[in-house]
Parts: C-alpha cells; structure tokens; sequence
C-alpha cells in the first residue's frame, strides 16, 4: 500500500496553497504540522480525493486519481475525519457508524462485528443507542475517529482528530491510532506531544512547501535550547519556521 503525490499543486481559486509537493506514503503514522494556513487540511482534501490536483500527481496504490472515475475507485480504501464533521443530530452512534461502514463498502454482512468492535475501541459501547445530539464534545469527537476507522481503511486521515478530548481520551486515542496496522495514517495536529506518543513521521508544511520530512527523533534533533518550546521536539518545529514565526 502507498500514496505517492509528485509535484502536487494545489489551492483555491487564485490561490496557492501547496506547491511542488513530493511526498510517498507508506504504512506507519505521519503526523502533518505547521502552522494556520500552511496546507494541513488542504492537503489531507486532498489525499481523501475531495480536491483533485491542481497539477502534478497522485496515485493510491496502482491508481492514478485524474478525476472522479478513478478517485471512486479508491474511496472505500480511505477513512476521513475532517476537523468540522457533519452529521444529523437525531441519528443514533451505532447507525452513525454502520453509515461509515456503508459508504466504505463493507458488506452488510460485516456491518455489526466491524460497528461494534470501532465502538470498543473508541470507548462507546455504553452509547451506541444515544443520538449524536445527546453526546458532548468529546463524546461526538471519538465517533468521528470510529467514523474514520470502521472497516479497517487502508488510509485513515485525521485533521485535529484530539481537539476535544480530555487527558484519559488523548491516551486512548493514541492507543487506537496505535492500532492500526498496515495502515496510512496521517495526523494534522498542533499536539506536539501527540507527535511525540505515537507518530513516526513528521512533516512540517510552512508556505506550500515541506520545511522538513522525515523520523520524529531527526526532527527532535535540530531543536537546541536557545529556541522557544518546552521539548526537543517543539525547538527544532519552531527552528523551521520563519524568524518572526518562533513564539509560542
């Protein structure tokens, strides 16, 4: 399994977001960091197949994604959690999921094992009879994250997928996302300690352009104790950024 982008290109309108990006995905969990407006979401837009390249390339496995024929040829292979998740208030967590498991293609068949064993692992069995309404934040942000997993996608992407969970959530979190082998995972975060726990690759997006792409422990490396931050790991990402970037 891969995601291979060659000299993507992409944005809105006038506007560049990314530019010239490079990038091969393969199984194990990259996190996305950088700062607002560096292309995080965008990008992640656009490895779900929602934003076609403005120019340049990607291929998910052997297909090239040119258009919206190709790109429903990959969809059932990628879980998405945008930051901002729509759903209807009045729908039930466990019909909820089954919808996820439904538009993944999973056979009906499959459909409760795969429902019930997501809701473990996001800690929601106790729920799964509650309206989406009913739950809080948090609640509502761990069946987003079984949204995006159920049915074991090739490529689960997550935009800001710990914004609303507290301590003893962020931990199962990072256990579930743990989980997931063989496995694309691509985190957008701004949790450098999220980083740190669980990913093993970082990529940090400044301008359009990946500032740095590789291990965690190389990135951690560059950061030296004159720089702002309160780990090795938050000096050397605020070592990437331009000089009236660098406060926390």
């Amino acid at each position: 399994m891969s995601v291979v982008l060659d000299e993507l290109a992409q944005g809105y309108a006038t506007s560049t977001v990314i530019e010239n990006l490079s990038v091969t995905l393969r199984p194990g969990i990259t996190a996305l960091l950088g700062p607002n407006g560096a292309g995080k979401t965008t990008l992640l837009r656009t490895l779900a197949t929602i934003m076609p390249p403005r120019n340049g390339r990607i291929r998910i496995d052997d297909v090239e994604i040119d258009g919206e024929r190709s790109a429903r040829k990959v969809r059932d292979r990628i879980g998405y959690l945008p930051q901002d998740f729509g759903f209807d208030p009045r729908m039930r967590v466990a019909d909820f999921v089954t919808y996820a498991a439904w538009m993944r293609g999973v056979p009906s068949s499959q459909w409760r094992r795969f429902v019930d064993e997501t809701l473990e692992m996001v800690d929601l069995t106790d729920r799964r009879r509650s309206r989406m309404r009913s739950l809080s934040g948090g609640m509502r942000q761990r069946a987003g994250i079984a949204w995006a997993v159920v049915g074991r996608p090739r490529v689960v992407l997550l935009d800001e997928p710990t914004v609303g969970l507290d301590p003893r959530q962020r931990l199962q979190f990072r256990k579930i996302i743990a989980g997931l082998d063989d496995t694309i995972v691509v985190l957008s975060t701004h949790l450098i300690d999220d980083v740190a726990a669980v990913c093993d690759r970082v990529i940090v997006l400044h301008g359009g352009t990946a500032r740095f792409d590789g291990p965690v422990d190389e990135l951690a490396a560059l950061g030296h104790d004159g720089l702002p931050g309160h780990s090795p790991l938050e000096r050397a990402y605020m070592r990437l950024l331009p000089e009236g970037e660098q406060l926390l």
